[in-house]
């Protein structure tokens, strides 16, 4: 017997990221992917065999201010922005009259401190609103990139893979004060 649970039920921050998180898309925008789990006494599924993922290459990084894209990323993240994502949430990225900005003031006070997997997640299933659901994961990781690179993160020699595991260890966070 499974249960089913809605997409905010993912864990953690994501659930409140996802369940109070309006800001980031249209108040009308409407999430309706969904997971099953296991119920209580249940043997566990099996586990879905994956192949290594490129991230793993790319060594443990836990912040945006690691270098966790690359400008060669960051570049087609930015036609993909102006294509699915610069008329609600503006040309500069600051937002316009149907959408927050996704970078500055806007973009901190929804994602600090929650992972770059969350913010994906959120991108993935409800934008862009006219057609949730249509970007792939890498080219949801490519205007990830687009968007890290305007907020003046630093970019690495890497691109932002665009497995959950490797998103989720990601932190957006303050820049570290110096030493």
């Amino acid at each position: 017997m499974q249960k089913r649970f809605g997409i905010v039920t993912l864990a953690g921050a994501a659930t409140l990221a996802l369940g109070s998180l309006g800001m980031f898309g249209c108040a009308s925008t409407q999430v309706t992917a969904s997971t099953s789990v296991p119920a209580a006494g249940s043997p566990p599924a099996p586990a879905a065999s994956a192949t290594p993922a490129p991230a793993a290459a790319q060594g443990p990084k836990t912040s945006v201010w690691d270098g966790v894209f690359s400008e060669a990323q960051a570049k087609r993240g930015e036609a993909l922005y102006a294509e699915q994502c610069a008329s609600c949430h503006g040309q500069d990225l600051a937002g316009g009259e149907m959408a927050p900005g996704v970078v500055g003031a806007d973009f901190y006070s929804g994602w600090m401190d929650l992972s770059l997997g969350d913010l994906s997640e959120r991108i993935r299933v409800s934008m862009p609103q006219n057609n949730p659901q249509s970007l792939s994961r890498a080219q949801t990781a490519d205007v990830l990139a687009f968007m890290l690179s305007r907020s003046s993160y630093p970019s690495g020699a890497d691109e932002l893979a665009s497995q959950a595991e490797y998103l989720n260890a990601i932190k957006i966070e303050p820049k570290p004060a110096a030493q």
